[in-house]
């Protein structure tokens, strides 16, 4: 698809998915970024992340992506906790890993929705920070069309200084 915009010279901006964890159906890392690589090369000008709760992993991604010469920017992609059951039938989904410290966190007020949505909202503020300071491009958020967490989130960022109005 990536390749059919670009030859029809239409004047879009293009962006694709990366896999920091690795795709569901290739986990090996090496070869996902050779996958990426392909993409970018058939002409993407920005990689968003799927979903990930342990910025390692988005930092590694972004490493093998400049090793294989990909210069794209990478946007990390954030999904803030506001439903346990979902996240996890998501991540059984997706194959995508949530840290054991969270999801500590996150069994204490499973059945506590205003909890759970705040958990979330801490550990996605604290990521978010961490990503932008390292110098991530900034982030984008996976709302399921439900934008109260990503707010709450946009409001901690701004209040901390990383984002503007």
């Amino acid at each position: 698809m990536v390749r059919f915009v670009r030859e029809r010279g239409w004047p879009l901006c293009l962006a694709g998915g990366g896999h920091p964890e690795g795709h569901p159906e290739c986990r090996d890392l090496e070869r996902s970024i050779q996958h990426l690589e392909a993409k970018v090369d058939a002409g993407l000008d920005l990689v968003i992340t799927q979903l990930f709760y342990d910025n390692a992993d988005y930092f590694a991604f972004v490493e093998r992506a400049r090793r294989a010469g990909i210069r794209v920017p990478v946007v990390p992609g954030i999904m803030p906790i506001t439903n346990v059951p979902q996240i996890e039938r998501i991540t059984r989904l997706s194959g995508n890993q949530i840290p054991p410290v969270l999801r500590t966190a996150l069994e204490r007020v499973r059945d506590d929705e205003q909890a759970t949505f705040r958990v979330g909202v801490e550990y996605a503020t604290r990521q978010c920070e961490e990503l932008l300071r390292a110098g991530a491009p900034g982030v984008h958020f996976y709302t399921l069309n439900k934008s109260p967490a990503t707010r709450a989130i946009f409001e901690n960022l701004r209040r901390a200084g990383l984002v503007g109005d």
